[in-house]
């Protein structure tokens, strides 16, 4: 069993502490907790229900059910009205994966080796999946600034936008998710072999079955919707609380734990000198946020919640991937890795996450 599996004990706690109305700094702590193992349960059973279906049907419950989590918190903020949260922790789990996952594999990977290697062409591919996420990403809050309009204020909840900038979102968001399906196509049918790692996500022999692997899905998916709810609605009061912004919440505490699974499996890998997985990993899923759960989102908010979320980010965000997505795309453009580049991404993330909780 993996050692991550042990969180589990968090999901009955937070349960009990949110039937009991605890306070809601420990409902918010219990409950993001017990989110981290149903992730890598879900992460488990998703790949061993992709690798029984073979490339082409497993690429597309990767991309269903591989961020699901993140997904599902962020839909349940959605509905509560918190678009500003619902965008820090978007743009934290790409400034997660790409700086802190890519930067804790490297180092971990690289601490007892002198460098480590991984396909160049694979990694620049899906580099540059990744910078033209963060692009097309805030090029919608060029517009809105153009217009000499100010973006969103870190302390906002909801801010109010023009319908035209709804709209263009609504474009962009339809062009990212055309652009992720070309992506597919590209890795699982045409270049099927760059993309295609030894070793899986992790040891383990295929053992499930397709019933066992769907069964666990969903009661999993369950599970985090029910803790997903809990989570939200104590994020406003644990909060002020614990006397920080629901803005560096979302980016630094919500992000990482939709992600944590992902977390565990590329530094695991790093460290047995698996790095083709464990840049798939990070950049890959770095990727898959701006390109597919970001404009699925969008999308979701014209009819869900309030108001639709445009993707108009503030200042600290458009910084923060701007600056992730190049620092990711310099730092594996030459396909080896050593322990201080890793270092330098983490030094980075370690600078935005203060920069962010001083905002």
């Amino acid at each position: 069993m993996r050692p991550i599996y042990g969180l589990g004990a968090f999901i009955p706690i937070a349960l009990i502490l949110s039937l009991v109305d605890a306070a809601p700094s420990l409902v918010f702590a219990t409950s993001a907790l017990g989110i981290v193992p149903l992730a890598a349960l879900m992460g488990d059973a998703t790949e061993q229900l992709a690798a029984r279906s073979g490339p082409g049907v497993g690429g597309l419950v990767n991309v269903t059910f591989g961020n699901a989590p993140e997904l599902i918190i962020a839909v349940f903020a959605l509905a509560d009205g918190l678009q500003e949260v619902v965008k820090a922790s978007l743009v934290g789990s790409i400034v997660g994966n790409s700086l802190l996952v890519l930067g804790a594999a490297m180092f971990a990977g690289g601490w007892k080796r002198t460098r480590q290697t991984f396909d160049r062409t694979a990694a620049q591919t899906q580099a540059g999946m990744l910078l033209l996420t963060v692009v097309a990403l805030v090029l919608p809050s060029v517009l809105h600034l153009a217009r000499h309009v100010s973006l969103p204020a870190v302390s906002e909840v909801r801010h109010g936008f023009e319908h035209d900038v709804e709209q263009v979102s609504a474009a962009v968001a339809l062009v990212l998710i055309a652009t992720y399906l070309a992506g597919l196509f590209f890795s699982l049918r045409t270049h099927r072999d760059l993309f295609n790692p030894s070793g899986g996500q992790g040891d383990s022999a295929l053992s499930w079955s397709v019933r066992r692997s769907v069964g666990t899905l969903a009661a999993a998916g369950a599970f985090v919707a029910v803790l997903s709810d809990i989570l939200v609605g104590s994020i406003e009061q644990a909060s002020r609380d614990i006397g920080v912004s629901q803005f560096f919440v979302g980016a630094f505490v919500v992000a990482v734990v939709g992600n944590a699974a992902e977390h565990y499996v590329a530094v695991v890998a790093a460290t047995k000198d698996k790095m083709n997985l464990a840049v798939n990993i990070a950049i890959g899923s770095a990727a898959q946020i701006g390109l597919f759960v970001a404009p699925v989102l969008v999308l979701l908010s014209f009819a869900l919640g309030p108001s639709p979320m445009p993707l108009v980010f503030n200042v600290f965000e458009i910084a923060a991937l701007l600056a992730a997505g190049l620092v990711a795309t310099a730092l594996v453009s030459d396909g080896e890795s050593t322990w201080f580049e890793g270092l330098q991404l983490m030094a980075l993330y370690a600078v935005i996450g203060i920069v962010f909780y001083a905002a």
